[in-house]
């Protein structure tokens, strides 16, 4: 039976993930694990997450995660949720700084709170952002099949992912500035927001998911 694992790292309500993906795919089989071996037998992956970048990383280390979610990134279909995208990036400002994996060009940043402003009402932004918000997708991916643009998604986050190659975004959001929701890169697809909380465009970005090969045409 295929098997999609999901990352467990002991951060954020990881079985709300596994949960959605149950629902869309209820013939495959979904792995909660922080198993090398069962993240190496799976036929795809799914990186979540919530919390701080730096406590992620440091997790993923003392799992002994950190080389086979390199081996996934190379080698199958890969899906990264809110952390599992910023993770991606070469570096954090969260916490001081912390080195992410370095697979997509650009870098973390953190909101600047005293210059959020919304450009219509010109009323000020709240810190984290929070709640549903557009993503104008910038370029078509088997994970768009059957979402609209603009669609709106959840989000909850302080920080954003600024992309130096516009080659690999895959979605952008405005909240005071427009930063990079969605990116893609090879068998790589990677979202800001929360899908298992954004109702049924989520479920159709993971359904998508489970039955990606991992190919661009």
């Amino acid at each position: 039976m295929t098997t999609i694992a999901v990352i467990d790292y002991d951060m954020g309500n990881l079985r709300s993930v596994c949960k959605a993906l149950e629902h869309v795919a209820p013939q495959l089989r979904v792995v909660l694990t922080h198993d090398a071996n069962e993240l190496r037998r799976a036929s795809r992956v799914v990186f979540p997450g919530q919390g701080a970048i730096g406590g992620c990383v440091a997790a993923l280390r003392e799992k002994g995660l950190r080389e086979v979610l390199l081996e996934a990134l190379e080698t199958k279909p890969f899906l990264g949720i809110c952390l599992g995208l910023q993770a991606l990036y070469a570096w954090s400002e969260e916490g001081g700084g912390v080195a992410g994996f370095d697979i997509l060009p650009g870098q973390v940043k953190r909101f600047p709170v005293d210059k959020m402003v919304d450009p219509v009402s010109r009323r000020a932004l709240k810190v984290p952002h929070m709640g549903w918000n557009q993503v104008h997708q910038t370029r078509p991916h088997p994970i768009w099949d059957g979402i609209p643009q603009d669609t709106r998604f959840y989000f909850v986050h302080s920080y954003y992912a600024a992309s130096t190659d516009p080659t690999w975004i895959a979605g952008t959001t405005d909240y005071g500035l427009t930063f990079t929701s969605a990116a893609a890169r090879a068998n790589i697809f990677a979202v800001q927001f929360h899908p298992e909380k954004s109702q049924h465009a989520g479920l159709q970005l993971l359904r998508n998911f489970t039955t990606w090969d991992g190919t661009v045409q």
